[in-house]
């Protein structure tokens, strides 16, 4: 599975918060650049993020001098960030579900920048599809779980806990795909093998 370090661009523009509109236009213009990174003032401050957006909805659009407005007027912050170790996947998702197409790849410091152009065009999600993979990882977790519970018995601790493991791929899966099973693996096994839900009994 392909993570956002994997696709994100390295080389980041940032500009300061108390740069002009016109500045950050410029400096997007000359660098063929539809967002730039806002720096933080310390350590402890946040990062932003100006669009070429937020310019053109918040200063063309009401016919704003660019020469006048500050950046920090404009931009958002703290802007949404992504770790570096985050599945592809998840990134579009996050994307999808906040309305936002970039975001700043942060790990303690600034790392990168990812975009959906990143995902479509670096990113292996053609190829290898996270529902794909993810149900061969689920079809071997069955597997293995139906291989243990028949060596160590139904009602065995190893067999409640290898359809625990099946059952968050399961869940996983479901929810990569806005999908709820009819019938999950485990309650299949258990209607042949009713006793199989005793052991996932757990003491609270």
């Amino acid at each position: 599975m392909m993570k956002a370090q994997e696709i994100m661009t390295r080389d980041v523009i940032t500009i300061r918060g108390s740069a002009t509109v016109a500045e950050a236009v410029k400096l997007m213009k000359d660098k063929n650049l539809r967002a730039l990174v806002v720096k933080r003032r310390h350590d402890e401050d946040a990062y932003g993020i100006v669009t070429e957006t937020d310019i053109v909805y918040k200063v063309a659009a009401y016919g704003k001098d660019p020469k006048k407005v500050r950046v920090f007027e404009i931009m958002t912050k703290p802007c949404i960030v992504v770790n570096p170790h985050l599945g592809i996947e998840y990134v579009a998702r996050l994307f999808a579900n906040t309305g936002i197409r970039r975001a700043p790849v942060i790990d303690g410091q600034l790392m990168g920048i990812i975009s959906v152009t990143d995902i479509l065009r670096n990113s292996d999600f053609v190829e290898k599809p996270k529902s794909t993979l993810l149900q061969q990882e689920l079809d071997k977790a069955i597997a293995e779980a139906r291989a243990i519970c028949s060596e160590k018995g139904a009602t065995s601790k190893e067999c409640a806990a290898a359809w625990d493991a099946v059952e968050e791929l399961q869940a996983e899966a479901s929810h990569q795909q806005a999908l709820k099973p009819t019938k999950s693996a485990f309650e299949e096994y258990c209607e042949e093998n009713p006793e199989a839900a005793e052991a996932r009994v757990y003491d609270v």
